[in-house]
């Protein structure tokens, strides 16, 4: 049953399933499926390790920001937690920018949308496909959340059975089990292909770059759980399945892939890595089946996005940091407002892909860069001063940090190692700077909000 509130809130219409279902597949869309061809082909069999390490990462940011979110369920989750840690302007701007990353994937995996449906039915241009699903999906978040969380349910169980199905199939293969299907192998493909690391350690590096961007979005269960009747313990556990969830997905995966198909195999790139895999294991209609599942994907992910992007904006205006028209809600507590802007500014980048000049569409992408390791550093640096306060306040926490402080300073100094490798790396040099630039602008804006709060703050308590 749906909780909603009378002065604005948002309703708790998410059920324990749905948290579980979203927590596990809600954000995986087309980069692990294809995506990650591209990480193999730049780095070679070397990717797991970027995949590891990677995986490592968002496990530490995971729980850090369970410690605060099981404390506080917010919608605005880490950017509130920015703001009420490191100072309002830090939550603005970590706010708006999530909000951006968010905003792009929208037209991002529209595209990939409409590129499978185009090639279903050539008759129809791409970009109509396109904007006809973000408007589709616009649509499932307009109604009350416990519709938007049955969708995503779904689209959840069918990834997740794509995704255990190829597993298996990979293994089966490896094993001999597959009748006449046989695979070299990893110890045959790492000895006949340059090794495990042909490129070298700095290509694993700069793949480490690429794989975050699929795994953005893991720690979007806290947004979501916040609207369900017991977030607390949903966040919590969503927070403790974050190991095996990245194992089995994507370290699985990433190995099977590897075992299968050459590094250096020209099509990993240009089909995609399970699709290149299945045709190597004499699997009929991989294209297709491929296809058909990168298309419930990418639909989730996009629906996803929305939902992401508009109780991002929900919480800004909650907060005084985006127009006051964006925190109403309907009757059934859905910020329609918010979702019709968010999915506005995200059909027209789309649109904008096939009509503008194309370094427009590539600069706003670049944009979105380095946001994910920017979300990651904020919600370490968050973590570690909001320990203190929590303590002070006397909060009973029941969802600690491992190893506090030691892991999460590791954390903070790995994502600034990070940064400044990407500002020294060419291929990646323009994205961390677009993002950074980004973020300095929003941050200005922050503080001159903030004051401008503060001001009108001071001049009514004069009055």
């Amino acid at each position: 049953m749906n909780t909603v509130g009378t002065d604005g809130n948002l309703a708790q219409g998410f059920k324990p399933r749905h948290v579980t279902m979203l927590s596990i597949a809600g954000i995986i869309g087309a980069g692990l499926f294809v995506g990650s061809g591209h990480a193999i082909a730049a780095a070679g069999p070397a990717t797991i390790l970027s995949y590891f390490v990677a995986g490592t990462l968002v496990v530490l940011v995971m729980r850090m920001l369970g410690e605060m979110a099981v404390a506080h369920p917010d919608t605005g989750s880490f950017s509130t937690y920015a703001d009420q840690a490191i100072g309002r302007w830090a939550g603005y701007t970590i706010g708006w920018l999530y909000w951006w990353f968010w905003v792009l994937v929208i037209p991002i995996e529209a595209l990939a949308a409409g590129h499978v449906l185009n090639a279903w039915f050539p008759q129809v241009d791409s970009w109509i496909f396109a904007l006809g699903s973000v408007l589709l999906l616009a649509c499932t978040n307009l109604f009350s959340v416990a519709k938007y969380g049955e969708f995503e349910f779904w689209f959840a169980i069918l990834k997740v059975t794509a995704i255990l199905g190829f597993i298996g199939l990979g293994f089966a293969a490896l094993l001999g089990w597959l009748p006449t299907r046989e695979v070299s192998g990893l110890s045959t493909l790492m000895d006949e292909h340059g090794g495990f690391a042909p490129k070298g350690w700095s290509a694993v590096v700069g793949a480490f770059i690429t794989v975050m961007f699929s795994f953005i979005g893991t720690e979007a269960v806290t947004i979501a759980a916040s609207e369900s009747s017991d977030p607390a313990r949903n966040i919590a556990k969503a927070t403790r399945s974050v190991i095996w969830r990245i194992s089995t997905f994507y370290i699985l995966s990433i190995f099977v892939i590897i075992s299968v198909v050459p590094w250096n195999d020209p099509q990993l790139a240009v089909v995609g890595s399970y699709q290149r895999a299945l045709e190597i294991m004499n699997i009929p209609n991989a294209a297709l089946m491929v296809d058909f599942v990168v298309l419930i994907a990418v639909t989730s992910c996009m629906n996803s996005s929305i939902y992401i992007a508009s109780r991002m904006m929900y919480s800004l205006a909650k907060r005084g940091d985006a127009p006051a028209m964006l925190k109403e809600t309907s009757k059934v507590g859905v910020p329609r407002a918010a979702v019709f802007g968010s999915t506005l500014i995200g059909a027209a980048i789309a649109i904008l892909n096939y009509f503008a000049p194309k370094g427009v569409f590539e600069f706003l992408l670049a944009s979105s860069g380095a946001i994910a390791l920017l979300v990651y550093l904020v919600i370490a640096i968050s973590q570690l001063r909001m320990r203190g306060r929590l303590e002070r306040e006397n909060t009973n926490l029941k969802f600690r940090m491992w190893l506090f402080p030691y892991l999460t300073w590791a954390v903070i100094l790995f994502i600034s190692g990070a940064l400044a490798v990407m500002m020294f790396t060419e291929e990646h040099r323009a994205e961390v700077t677009a993002t950074l630039s980004l973020a300095i602008v929003i941050s200005f804006l922050g503080i001159v909000t903030t004051r401008g709060h503060a001001r009108a703050v001071g001049a009514r308590s004069m009055g």
